[in-house]
């Protein structure tokens, strides 16, 4: 299992590939939106667990991106703001779930969902 965490916060960066590093056969982080589509083309994740609010470009805007040019590619949000406007245009930008930072714990069930597929 390849993952790719995308985000801004180093902290929360830290936190993501600590829940998920037991699941995970190589984890690959960068910084901002902006950056990837590059990192999504270098590591050929199987999930990237993606913030919204980045400061070049925001994960809304790099899930569709990431989508364009991967139609298959497993995004999660990852995000502090519970808002259904929000969800909303994360899922139709391409994203499949949305998960709060406050309960990191569910993303372990997210890449169990895709290993049972």
């Amino acid at each position: 299992m390849i993952i790719l965490i995308v985000e801004d916060n180093a902290a929360i960066r830290r936190l993501i590939a600590r829940t998920v590093r037991h699941l995970a056969d190589d984890i690959h982080e960068c910084t901002d939106g902006a950056d990837a589509l590059d990192a999504y083309i270098q590591c050929h994740p199987d999930i990237v667990f993606m913030d919204i609010r980045m400061p070049r470009m925001d994960g809304i805007a790099a899930t569709r991106l990431i989508r364009k040019h991967f139609p298959r590619a497993y995004i999660v949000i990852v995000t502090d703001y519970d808002s259904e406007e929000l969800k909303s245009a994360a899922l139709e930008a391409g994203a499949q779930r949305f998960a709060l930072k406050d309960n990191l714990c569910q993303l372990e069930g997210y890449i169990a969902n895709l290993d049972a597929k």
